[in-house]
């Protein structure tokens, strides 16, 4: 209990003196370092407010068994006796709350994201799954009230998308929806099948925090622009005019195309953005894999070609391999239903962090 309760304390004392930092003329004036302060001082706010419970706690416990040592009214003893039962039930659920708040955060939870989803091994089978996840993650985004734009899109030859990548924006989206990357195995009968037999097809979910300038700066040096017509639905406007973009990162050869907006200034905005993103995932990966080589985690290998959950149309049922979880509510998950699973995710990563605290 000291030791938490220390710990508390210098958090505390920071949060006080971060608060007095954000204030400062001097640090207003540097953006990247007022920015990273102003996060700082948001992720300890929470902390700090249940710091706050905790030793209101510890203190009224303390008076409380003060009181019962001197008191020798029958009535006041009993009332001491109560808030001192009541109080010791609170205390170790803020224990433990305060144990997941202290959990060492991902600087990346806050951020909005970049949701990209490709048709993988299934042909048309699989271009229609890309159109169902998609149809699933932005009823979902609409439940938690976030705004989602379609970056770029790609149709399939008969249905479905071949690629769909969509920007994500509000409050703690990347901490979300960062346990979807992976592959998405889908089981049942396809359309085209007359003959009734199930098949297994696959996509992969690509997840990226959203890169800010001050996150990641990139060289427009190093990248090549180049302009062609959209193909594909969207109105008659959208084959008039070479408004769709191509950026090609000249040093890792990675291609970023745009073209679902109307103007060429929007879409070369949308495919920086997305650019970005994707190069400073590549580096986030990079340090990722090197903290893997020390300590193994469950739920976020980082490695995009594992599959991490199987969606049994027969069955009616959803298993997610990581944690060895399985949802029997196939259509309402597919309607956007999907925070049990999400919440699980987090849970396992959760307890995996404090196990690792301990050892």
């Amino acid at each position: 209990m000291q030791e938490l309760l220390s710990k508390l304390e210098a958090i505390h004392f920071r949060f006080i003196e971060v608060g007095k930092m954000i204030t400062d003329p001097e640090i207003i004036s540097d953006m990247e370092r007022y920015v990273k302060l102003n996060k700082e001082y948001r992720d300890l706010e929470e902390v700090d407010a249940a710091y706050k419970s905790y030793k209101n706690v510890l203190d009224n416990l303390k008076s409380s068994k003060e009181m019962l040592e001197v008191e020798t009214d029958p009535e006041m003893r009993e009332m001491a006796k109560m808030e001192i039962n009541e109080l010791e039930q609170q205390r170790p659920i803020i224990e433990e709350e305060i144990k997941v708040l202290l959990i060492p955060k991902d600087p990346e939870d806050d951020k909005n994201a970049i949701i990209e989803l490709r048709a993988g091994t299934g042909g048309d089978e699989a271009c229609i799954f890309v159109e169902d996840i998609y149809r699933m993650y932005t009823m979902y985004f609409k439940e938690m009230g976030w705004a989602y734009e379609i970056v770029n899109s790609s149709e399939g030859s008969a249905k479905g998308y071949k690629e769909v990548s969509m920007s994500i924006s509000g409050a703690g989206i990347y901490g979300m929806l960062k346990f979807e990357s992976g592959v998405h195995r889908v089981q049942r009968v396809p359309e085209t099948e007359s003959q009734g037999r199930v098949h297994t097809s696959a996509i992969t979910v690509a997840v990226l925090p959203e890169a800010e300038e001050v996150d990641f700066e990139l060289d427009m040096n190093d990248v090549r622009k180049d302009t062609f017509r959209a193909s594909g639905a969207g109105g008659q406007h959208i084959n008039k005019t070479e408004s769709a973009i191509r950026l090609t990162h000249i040093p890792t050869g990675t291609v970023v195309e745009c073209q679902d907006g109307r103007s060429q200034h929007k879409n070369l905005a949308q495919a920086i953005s997305v650019l970005r993103s994707r190069l400073y995932q590549a580096e986030l990966d990079r340090v990722h894999q090197e903290r893997a080589a020390h300590r193994k985690t469950l739920v976020s290998t980082g490695d995009r070609s594992a599959k991490i959950r199987t969606y049994n149309y027969p069955q009616g049922r959803i298993t997610d391999h990581r944690i060895n979880k399985t949802i029997y509510n196939l259509s309402a998950f597919m309607n956007g239903d999907v925070q049990e699973m999400i919440d699980a995710l987090k849970m396992a990563e959760n307890a995996e962090k404090m196990k690792g605290e301990l050892n």
